[in-house]
């Protein structure tokens, strides 16, 4: 049995939309365990999470309170339309189309942004250089400087970004941009969110939901140097690949569906290979998730329930089986 002070992990928390509650189940029990999390990476749902816990952390509340959070999210508020969309009533579905020809996204996103900004400034968390770190053991990278890492898809320079890292690549300072802007420009699902703009340098970047390159970066924290690691890098997914969905097939149709299912097939095609990798699988948390989709924003309390409890199965049943002497042994050839 490992003692209190060797529980630490460094954590990668998967992209899912409002199944996002599920990553909370599941880093619940490893919390109760006694884990500590220096870095936290995430994408989109995983970027909002992470945001909250490393500001927790760095607050020094614990970690049960994310759950209370994180249920303060008012889903239905995430189709914040913009003009004339919010002035339809029980039309204003007719205006998606128009905001995607001409603002490229159907809603505004200012609710998710503001949510974010609001929790994390009552955890006195507002830029990057507030949760910088100082751990001498590291590898001397930046990716191991800062104890939250959100993962963006930079479309005008068609690369993936992680975020405070590649500020410097826009010639801006990490330490003094907004976490809440990084995790609104993680979350922009292409054609369902607007995009964010990035203005660096070199111009003006089109910056959109960092699934669409990397939903699951499980390696983003790895050493670069020769040293073995010291503490592992575990993973929270929020799908497990094989499982088929029993609901009709119907055809997709409106620009609006259009682009969320393009963007959804890119999002679990490009990941396949790294994730299904037997050392990735190995350090990865699966959480079943049902038939509840990543943009069902009309989740109900009874659906959130249930995603937090099968998170926390997961996460059970993970620590359960969790051998990291014997994962080093196998994927990092230490004795």
């Amino acid at each position: 049995m490992q003692a209190k002070a060797e529980l630490v992990t460094d954590l990668v928390l998967e992209g899912g939309g409002v199944k996002g509650i599920g990553l909370v189940g599941a880093m619940l029990p490893m919390a109760e365990a006694g884990y500590a999390f220096p870095r936290v990476a995430g994408t989109s749902a995983g970027a909002i999470v992470g945001s909250v816990l490393a500001a927790l952390q760095q607050y020094g509340d614990p970690v049960s309170r994310l759950a209370d959070i994180v249920r303060t999210l008012d889903y239905t508020r995430f189709r914040d339309r913009g003009f004339p969309g919010k002035y339809l009533g029980p039309l204003a579905f007719l205006a998606d189309g128009v905001a995607v020809l001409f603002e490229d996204g159907a809603y505004e996103g200012d609710y998710l942004e503001d949510w974010v900004s609001g929790v994390l400034a009552d955890l006195d968390v507002r830029t990057f250089g507030d949760l910088r770190t100082d751990d001498p053991g590291d590898d001397g990278g930046i990716h191991h400087r800062y104890s939250l890492a959100v993962t963006v898809s930079d479309i005008s320079r068609k690369r993936l970004v992680k975020l405070p890292w590649d500020y410097r690549d826009y010639g801006l300072d990490p330490d003094e941009q907004k976490v809440s802007a990084a995790v609104r420009a993680s979350a922009s699902i292409p054609f369902f969110f607007e995009p964010v703009t990035l203005k660096g340098s070199r111009g003006t970047s089109t910056l959109v939901d960092g699934g669409l390159l990397s939903n699951f970066p499980i390696s983003i924290f790895d050493r670069l140097d020769e040293n073995p690691p010291r503490w592992p890098t575990l993973g929270i997914r929020l799908d497990a690949f094989g499982i088929e969905s029993k609901e009709p097939v119907e055809p997709v149709r409106g620009p609006v569906s259009m682009g969320l299912a393009v963007v959804q097939t890119s999002i679990e095609g490009s990941q396949a290979e790294h994730v299904l990798d037997p050392c990735n699988l190995a350090r990865s948390v699966n959480v079943e998730t049902g038939e509840i989709g990543a943009i069902d924003f009309d989740i109900t309390e009874e659906q959130q329930n249930m995603l937090l409890a099968a998170g926390r199965r997961a996460g059970e049943r993970f620590l359960t089986t969790w051998d990291y002497q014997r994962w080093l042994r196998e994927c990092r050839d230490v004795p």
